[in-house]
């Protein structure tokens, strides 16, 4: 006898449905990729480790290459030289690791909008100029060199001595072990599937919350609170940088769902635009 087939009795039973089948639909690309990473490279980059006295935790600040470019009315070296934009937007590039503010700065008062602000140099005031007069050199090996040239463009503009002034320097990190772990945390994102989401819609358009899907797709149910989108240009539609939220105790364990701390909301508009460089 043939199977009897039954249907939802009324129209407003196919609602969940039709959500189910959106969503799904929204990150089938994201588990496709995850899929392929997994497949084509399982090993990862060694787990960091970093260890500044009295920090709760790190916000791990990623730039969107071609949109901070695009946003910028006076474009840095970085953006203007084409051998330093080279293979900047097949994935996020390092903008800095920035401690939470430390209990020592905290038991004098400080407090962290300030900390934000001046960070380091509440200690040891910056040198007046560009980045450049912020720190001397970087005392790094030549392959942790390449890798941070690679993952921070913005050495071209002394970014990297820059960050490590302002957020390192007075909390005894070492050069090397810092910009280690940077780097390290950099790769790990652009290696997963939220980096290769992003990646894969450059050039295009995509909701806010399809960026959020990815995120949580990647790193585990409910993560999406330690993902802050940031976004420029007019009416906030530009991808430019993204923000995530490590525990200072859970760092060797990124990006496990259980190392991530929730972020303050971004200000990006319902459909954001990826730029790619031309």
């Amino acid at each position: 006898m043939a199977m009897k087939r039954t249907f939802p009795a009324k129209a407003a039973d196919y609602f969940p449905l039709r959500r189910a089948w959106q969503a799904f639909s929204r990150l089938l690309p994201v588990l496709v990729l995850a899929a392929a990473i997994l497949a084509a490279d399982p090993a990862r980059a060694e787990a960091p480790t970093l260890s500044a006295e009295g920090v709760d935790h790190y916000t791990l600040a990623l730039t969107w290459h071609p949109g901070f470019c695009v946003s910028r009315t006076r474009p840095p070296r970085e953006c203007r030289e084409p051998a330093l934009r080279e293979g900047a937007d097949r994935g996020f590039v390092l903008h800095g690791l920035w401690p939470s503010l430390p209990e020592r700065f905290a038991d004098r008062g400080i407090d962290r909008r300030r900390w934000w602000r001046e960070g380091c140099f509440l200690e040891t005031p910056r040198a007046d100029g560009g980045f450049c007069r912020a720190h001397p050199p970087l005392d790094l090996s030549v392959g942790l060199e390449r890798r941070l040239d690679a993952a921070m463009p913005g050495r071209a503009s002394c970014l990297g001595r820059y960050q490590y002034a302002k957020h390192a320097a007075c909390l005894a990190l070492p050069e090397a072990t810092y910009f280690a772990a940077s780097v390290a945390l950099v790769e790990a994102v652009n290696e997963s599937a939220f980096g290769g989401f992003v990646t894969l819609n450059q050039g295009g358009e995509v909701a806010r919350n399809a960026l959020i899907d990815a995120f949580e797709a990647a790193f585990g149910e409910q993560t999406g609170r330690a993902l802050r989108l940031t976004c420029g240009g007019r009416g906030n539609r530009l991808l430019t940088e993204v923000r995530i939220g490590i525990a200072a105790d859970r760092l060797a364990d990124f990006p496990a769902a259980e190392s991530l701390v929730r972020q303050p909301r971004g200000r990006c508009a319902t459909r954001v635009r990826i730029a790619r460089f031309e």
